[in-house]
């Protein structure tokens, strides 16, 4: 069966642990060298970032990859910033879970519901946005069900557009649902460095 593999992963994962600011940080490093920091709201359990790095071609540390949460700023020098600057209009993507489903979230997406299509694309293992009007395209996979090798599912879309921003929905298949729940037990046990165990409340 597929889906304990990645879950053997994450359990032989070099892990820590850190409570600061009402999150719960866990650093996992890999055999492969590749790292994953996530952080989950002490409260509900809430995966509210994940990110990756891994080593690049000189052995050094990469740029961490987010793949949940608030998209990283660039660092930019002083100078730079003043010059180079994104547009404060532009559409920024991002993925922001809840826990019983993967979301994401495109601000600045003026145009009403009716303009915006999503699907799924099984064969390429990836949900394509696309607008009547031509304005907006983007294609996007769902990483976690491809750890867990798991078909996309045309019903489990959805999508609904407020305050210029197009909120788009994927309900988190049982398997997933059901290996969150293992792995936040296996969390629960790994001691914070800081302080405390930082236990989450069960719903």
């Amino acid at each position: 069966m597929a889906v304990p593999s990645w879950l053997e992963r994450l359990r032989a994962a070099s892990k820590t642990a850190l409570v600061q600011d009402g999150k719960r940080k866990i650093h996992y490093l890999f055999e492969d060298g590749k790292e994953m920091a996530e952080e989950y709201d002490m409260k509900t359990c809430q995966l509210m970032s994940r990110k990756w790095r891994e080593k690049n071609t000189l052995g050094g540390c990469g740029k961490w990859q987010v793949e949940v949460g608030e998209p990283t700023l660039p660092l930019l020098g002083a100078l730079e910033s003043e010059l180079i600057k994104e547009s404060s209009s532009n559409p920024v993507f991002m993925r922001k879970d809840t826990l019983t489903s993967f979301q994401w979230r495109i601000r600045n997406l003026p145009y009403p519901k009716e303009v915006y299509s999503v699907s799924v694309e099984k064969e390429q293992r990836c949900c394509v946005i696309r607008t009547t009007n031509k304005k907006y395209y983007k294609k996007f996979s769902i990483p976690d069900l491809d750890r867990y090798q798991l078909p996309l599912d045309a019903a489990a879309l959805s999508f609904t557009h407020a305050n210029n921003t197009l909120i788009i929905t994927y309900q988190k298949p049982k398997e997933i649902l059901a290996a969150e729940e293992q792995l936040q037990k296996e969390l629960k046990k790994i001691k914070a460095a800081n302080n405390g165990d930082g236990d989450c409340k069960t719903q």
